[in-house]
């Protein structure tokens, strides 16, 4: 594995260990059965001690893995006969999102999601995973069209936020990302969303408004990175940890407070080590999800969503 984390580095670190024994046993006549068993179980102690008490900065590094699953890689597991359609028919295509039409278990669905990229060059192609206002156009688009021919919609949310270039804002990236807002709250489909990574500000929020929200388990959801929000209010972006701390981003969090419906189990270590098995968690959420949406009349399915947002947060009826 090319990256490793500061705060995992003890558990790899032993898991090397533990494979270099085995190689030395197998390679050899030597009898090491017992240390390696011995290691093995110290191993699994300190998983657990490691992987189940992150704390927040650590699902922020997490969240940001370079080698952490992304929309395309779930698209692959999780749907069948995907088209990827292109173009926002105004300006161009925006290849930070990705969107088309697929088959999820025989389903006919719309995917829509930011895509990052995983070395230097793909990054640069896809804009660091930040959408231009082309990218929420088109996935408006595609959001429309499934409205249309009464296909549901699943999105996947994976970016630090909307790109804020001059030439974005330019071509009304405020607006586009607005537009989806009102857009979405008002279609007659199911929508559910699925936070797989980053989930930042306006730029995560284009693509945020669903029936059902669903959190990875160490990814994050906030209206500013912890660095930007750190810089805001301390004029420091090094208290960056502090600030993860503070904002309440997890997936637990947001649970608690309401503003997910679930948090999907992660593999121990982190997604990027076994894809296919945490498509098939997400693939249990989408599936019953669907199951519950699609018997719901459309009137009804926009009533419970208008009520689930009216729902989130805390707020005093003062007397003036």
């Amino acid at each position: 594995m090319k990256h490793i984390l500061d705060f995992e580095k003890p558990v790899i670190e032993l898991r090397e260990k533990i494979t270099e024994l085995k190689r030395l046993t197998a390679e050899s006549e030597m009898d090491l059965t017992e240390e390696i068993s011995t290691l093995e179980k110290r191993l699994e102690k300190l998983e657990a001690d490691v992987y189940d008490r992150m704390k927040p900065w650590d699902r922020v590094q997490m969240a940001r893995h370079p080698e952490r699953p992304t929309t395309l890689d779930y698209i692959e597991q999780l749907f069948t006969d995907f088209l990827e359609l292109h173009g926002d028919r105004l300006y161009g295509d925006d290849e930070a999102i990705v969107s088309g039409i697929a088959k999820f278990n025989g389903t006919p669905v719309t995917v829509i999601g930011h895509q990052r990229g995983k070395d230097t060059k793909e990054n640069i192609k896809r804009n660091f995973g930040m959408p231009h206002p082309e990218g929420y156009r088109k996935a408006l688009r595609l959001m429309k069209q499934a409205d249309k021919f009464n296909r549901p919609i699943i999105t996947f949310i994976d970016t630090k936020g909307a790109y804020p270039g001059k030439a974005a804002e330019e071509r009304g990236q405020s607006e586009a990302i607005a537009r989806n807002l009102v857009e979405m709250s008002g279609f007659s489909v199911p929508i559910i969303c699925i936070v797989i990574g980053e989930g930042g500000s306006g730029g995560a929020l284009g693509l945020g408004i669903g029936d059902r929200i669903f959190m990875l388990e160490n990814s994050t959801y906030s209206v500013i990175s912890p660095e930007g929000a750190a810089a805001l209010l301390w004029k420091d972006s090094n208290l960056a940890q502090r600030a993860a701390e503070t904002m309440k981003i997890t997936a637990n969090d947001l649970k608690e407070l309401n503003v997910i419906d679930e948090v999907i189990s992660e593999i121990r270590g982190g997604a990027h080590r076994n894809i296919e098995e945490q498509a098939k968690r997400i693939g249990k959420y989408i599936d019953s999800s669907l199951q519950e949406l699609l018997q719901k009349p459309k009137n009804q399915l926009m009533d419970e969503r208008f009520e689930k947002y009216k729902m989130i947060g805390d707020y005093q009826q003062l007397d003036i």
